[in-house]
């Protein structure tokens, strides 16, 4: 088998710092026996030679073919449940206004969000921003005065 060396001018695998992948280059300069400087085929960078790494094999991630389970919400602080529960008791979830970031929202409006379910609006901050209570906590989100 005949090894053939490297030199200047031959291409090689590398992970481009501009590209931030694995990517052919152009050998530009090297000391001795080792590549010191690369050139990019694809976006054109001179950089310094950082030879791919092998990807690491962790014991935390699932086998090939398995997906990972959702995790689970965090619970909201008991204060701030009961609070929610004794507002949703006051309101009817039929009258929830779907959320919008361009919708016109007024304290205690009752807001139906597609990720954090019904919520009632505590306060309204400018500039267009609204403090609404959840079941899993307050979020502050955007809204239009």
């Amino acid at each position: 088998m005949i090894v053939r060396r490297r030199s200047a001018g031959d291409i090689i695998e590398a992970r481009c710092t501009r590209c931030r992948d694995v990517l052919n280059h152009t050998i530009v300069a090297m000391v001795g026996e080792r590549v010191v400087r690369v050139q990019c085929n694809t976006c054109g960078g001179q950089h310094n030679f950082h030879p791919p790494q092998e990807e690491k094999k962790s014991s935390r991630l699932p086998a090939a073919g398995k997906t990972t389970a959702p995790r689970p919400r965090k619970e909201a602080a008991p204060s701030t449940l009961v609070q929610w529960e004794a507002r949703m008791a006051e309101l009817d979830p039929d009258q929830a206004i779907p959320y919008s970031m361009d919708a016109r929202l007024r304290a205690g409006a009752l807001v139906s969000h597609p990720a954090f379910g019904l919520g009632v609006v505590t306060a309204v901050i400018k500039p267009n921003k609204a403090e609404i209570l959840f079941r899993e906590g307050t979020k502050l989100l955007r809204c239009t005065l």
